[in-house]
């Protein structure tokens, strides 16, 4: 039986090459293709012609998700693994609509990413099932995509004038969003309401 072909996507060259090295001990999974950037994927896919992608969501170029959605479309036969730091709720219900087949947060025992990626060859679907109660309990993002890019302007304490010609928006449209976010949120501040959207994975 040819070994599974599996495309590696993650930015910082030292996991990737853990990752790698820990793949390479399975006799029936093969890594024909590694990536540092998110927009980098599409095109290694179609050189490399890989059975399962392994994508890390936060990369520069293009984050996982985006990545995954883009592969997806060009693609579609190809079984996407999302590989992240943070199990957040938000991220699982994102990947979902992305038509990814796995989920893995980086911290779990090395034996299940190889179970993980045999499973979703045989099209099977891999959520942690506690990941997945909690997605379903909190719910998908309240935030509309425009809401959502301003409040991620808003990181590095940007002032209202700078996340408007950063977005190329007048300063009272950024305050509507603002407003909206904090409203949508449950937060008192815009602060908050960041702090908020980010840990349920609502922002990348």
């Amino acid at each position: 039986m040819n070994p599974i072909r599996v495309l590696l996507a993650e930015d910082q060259a030292m996991i990737r090459e853990a990752l790698t090295a820990l793949l390479s001990f399975e006799d029936d999974i093969e890594v024909v293709a590694q990536v540092g950037r998110g927009d980098e994927v599409t095109s290694a896919a179609k050189d490399a012609k890989p059975d399962v992608a392994l994508l890390d969501i936060e990369m520069p170029g293009m984050d996982g998700l985006a990545a995954a959605a883009a592969l997806r479309k060009q693609s579609p036969d190809i079984k996407i693994v999302i590989l992240t730091t943070f199990g957040r709720p938000g991220y699982l219900r994102r990947a979902m609509e992305s038509g990814v087949s796995g989920f893995i947060v980086k911290d779990s025992p090395a034996d299940k990413l190889a179970r993980t990626i045999r499973q979703v060859r045989n099209g099977q679907k891999v959520i942690d099932p506690d990941l997945a109660a909690a997605a379903l309990t909190e719910g998908a993002s309240p935030l509309t995509p425009r809401e959502r890019d301003v409040l991620a302007a808003s990181r590095d304490g940007a002032t209202i004038a700078e996340i408007a010609a950063t977005l190329y928006l007048s300063e009272g449209t950024v305050r509507n969003y603002l407003s909206a976010c904090i409203q949508k949120t449950g937060a008192r501040n815009r602060t908050e309401a960041l702090r908020l959207a980010q840990e349920r994975g609502w922002l990348l």
